[in-house]
């Protein structure tokens, strides 16, 4: 790696609105940028996709899901302890697995490029690809 690649960290968050099913949405991203001293999540859900897999699902529990996972983010006081600890320690606690509704998939790394040098326009591009349900007969770009 060079001196000036910049590594980071990203996890996409899933609705999994039954485990035993082992069916999911993929429904935020959260990316970290150590030594940029970055952490930020983006979101959407798409609430036919979801009502697809559980017509009965609370959809407003899955977005309370999402918005404790931006307050420990930007470390807001309603995330608790959570939020209150340093950014590898709040992306760690976002990367613990849990068995509620929303829920972190594997953590994957990357590496800041000349084409996407900034932490945000990376969020953005780890969203549309991972999260954001392409438009019929578009295939999403890698």
């Amino acid at each position: 790696m060079t001196e000036s690649a910049v590594p980071y960290q990203y996890l996409v968050q899933r609705c999994v609105p039954h485990a035993d099913r082992q069916e999911f949405v993929n429904v935020a991203v959260v990316l970290y940028v150590q030594r940029l001293d970055f952490l930020s999540c983006a979101s959407q859900l798409d609430r036919a996709r979801l009502l697809a897999l559980d017509p009965g699902l609370d959809l407003a529990a899955v977005a309370e899901g999402l918005a404790r996972v931006t307050a420990i983010c930007r470390g807001d006081d309603s995330a608790g302890r959570a939020g209150t600890v340093g950014l590898g320690a709040r992306f760690g606690h976002l990367a613990a697995p849990r068995s509620t509704v929303v829920q972190p998939g594997p953590v994957h790394g990357g590496v800041l490029t000349p084409a996407l040098p900034d932490p945000g326009l990376v969020l953005d591009h780890l969203l549309t690809t991972l999260v954001v349900a392409p438009s019929p007969g578009e295939r999403p770009t890698p």
